[in-house]
């Protein structure tokens, strides 16, 4: 096990795809030459060659379009979009082919392509560049969608994205690429695409979230027990599909529930976790379900990013509030 940040997790997952699967490509704006704007493909293309990671010209629908053509092909891209909004430049590709094409094949056809974006804030990015889009993109049936919150995890879940013979948005939060840091082994190893994680035990209320959501609330469940709360904190992973054995199990042993999502709140993914809580798990509840979102405005950037986010502190606040219903 070595220290490493969630950029550089993320790097050694695509190293060692590239260095074992001949059929995996990865191409994108700046991904070759330059690194990447982040500069987690940075030396994959001297090490492997401009045939296999290779840079496009600035034009998502392009990019996404030639993903869709290598997957028929028998290829694995991993096509990188630099930020989440842009995807919606191609989102015909996304939602018109990629996630449709098992069911119009009839179950014959795979389409096997992890498209990389960047998401989140506060890094008091200018517009576009850091909106939330994850809701969305989890309405779209036939698309997984994955958000690792630590690298450990990252590595684990891009590996197993990029064996997927599903399509997969694989999101980075732009926060956590060299922020978060935590042990990560030498060795491949796979975490599976459809399975929480408990990263805190409590008894008292169950925190579900995701992202950088997830560091956030570990936060508040520190504090909160100081106060005599106890808090189980669980992270989705994946929010499309979302494990909801482990949420609807974690709801029974606590009986109270608040999730927390970086994006607004309408038509979010809170918004379908609670409702499902709800049809699930009701009688089990001591207190009504709770929510942390952000506002439903337009995404804020530049320093409007630190007033427009959830906040710890806003967990805490909604934690105690179910708690002394």
């Amino acid at each position: 096990m070595t220290e490493k940040t969630i950029a550089q997790a993320v790097t050694e997952a695509l190293d060692y795809k590239l260095a074992t699967d001949d059929k995996t490509i990865i191409f994108g704006e700046d991904v070759g030459k330059n690194g990447g704007v982040f500069r987690i493909t940075d030396g994959l293309q001297a090490k492997y060659g401009d045939k296999r990671v290779l840079d496009t010209p600035l034009a998502e629908s392009g990019i996404l379009g030639l993903s869709i053509g290598l997957a028929a092909e028998g290829f694995r891209p991993i096509p990188e979009i630099q930020f989440l909004s842009f995807i919606l430049e191609g989102f015909d590709a996304v939602y018109s082919q990629l996630s449709r094409f098992r069911y119009r094949s009839g179950n014959t056809r795979n389409m096997p392509v992890t498209i990389r974006s960047t998401f989140g804030g506060p890094v008091h990015t200018p517009e576009l560049h850091s909106d939330s889009l994850d809701g969305l993109l989890a309405q779209i049936p036939g698309l997984r969608v994955v958000v690792p919150s630590n690298p450990y995890d990252a590595k684990g879940l891009l590996i197993s994205a990029i064996e997927s013979n599903d399509p997969v948005v694989f999101l980075e939060h732009l926060k956590m690429y060299r922020s978060i840091k935590g042990d990560v082994p030498e060795e491949a190893y796979r975490v599976p695409l459809d399975k929480a994680s408990v990263v805190r035990e409590g008894t008292d209320v169950s925190i579900i979230t995701y992202g950088l959501m997830v560091h956030y609330s570990l936060q508040a469940a520190e504090e909160l027990e100081k106060q005599g709360i106890s808090v189980e904190v669980v992270d989705l992973r994946t929010v499309s599909p979302i494990d909801m054995e482990t949420v609807i199990t974690s709801v029974k042993k606590t009986g109270r529930v608040i999730v927390v999502q970086e994006s607004q709140r309408q038509a979010g993914i809170a918004g379908q976790l609670l409702s499902e809580i709800a049809e699930r798990a009701f009688m089990y509840l001591d207190a009504p379900v709770g929510r942390v979102t952000s506002p439903d405005t337009t995404f804020a950037f530049g320093l409007a990013e630190d007033y427009w986010l959830p906040t710890p502190e806003d967990i805490i606040a909604k934690a105690k509030e179910t708690y002394d219903f």
